[in-house]
């Protein structure tokens, strides 16, 4: 059985401070790890920003990863989602010609919970927020129809609150 990478979900809270991210990417491009999707922005407190990475390596990569970006002078915190209860979302937004079925299109986003944001006489540009097997699943049925484009946030995590 072949010894295939997996992806793992990590957040790193920074100083938002310009260069930062510069300097994460340096780590993980000078070191030859595989980043599968990346989400940065402004968190609750302004001087911080919050990313979430999925890092496509092996268990024991990603152990150095988390390493070395708790090493980084601007790094104030390495959550690793591994070992905790976590919520993940991603937001996709498509562009969808629907050429006479245009129903079945919008009873599929019904089915899914996905919003027409806007229509045209012959496409419709749909947005869909969810965890990924929801979004793999929904993606997978829109392939029967036209799509022109499809954009991706990346993934977004937050460890689940404690129960009181």
């Amino acid at each position: 059985m072949e010894n295939r990478p997996t992806i793992y979900t990590i957040s790193v809270l920074v100083e938002n401070r310009f260069g930062v991210l510069s300097r994460v990417a340096n780590l993980f491009s000078g070191r030859g790890y595989n980043i599968h999707s990346l989400n940065v922005a402004p968190c609750e407190d302004e001087r911080f920003s919050r990313m979430t990475i999925d890092v496509n390596e092996h268990a024991d990569k990603l152990d150095q990863v988390i390493k070395q970006l708790s090493k980084l002078v601007s790094v104030v915190e390495v959550t690793d989602f591994r070992s905790v209860a976590t919520i993940y979302r991603e937001v996709v937004l498509m562009h969808v010609r629907f050429g006479g079925k245009k129903q079945e299109i919008m009873d599929l986003c019904s089915i899914f919970d996905a919003k027409i944001l806007d229509a045209t006489r012959e496409r419709l540009t749909i947005e869909i927020c969810g965890g990924q097997f929801r979004i793999a699943r929904f993606l997978n049925l829109m392939a029967d129809y036209e799509i022109d484009m499809i954009t991706r946030s990346g993934k977004i995590a937050v460890v689940t609150p404690e129960m009181v």
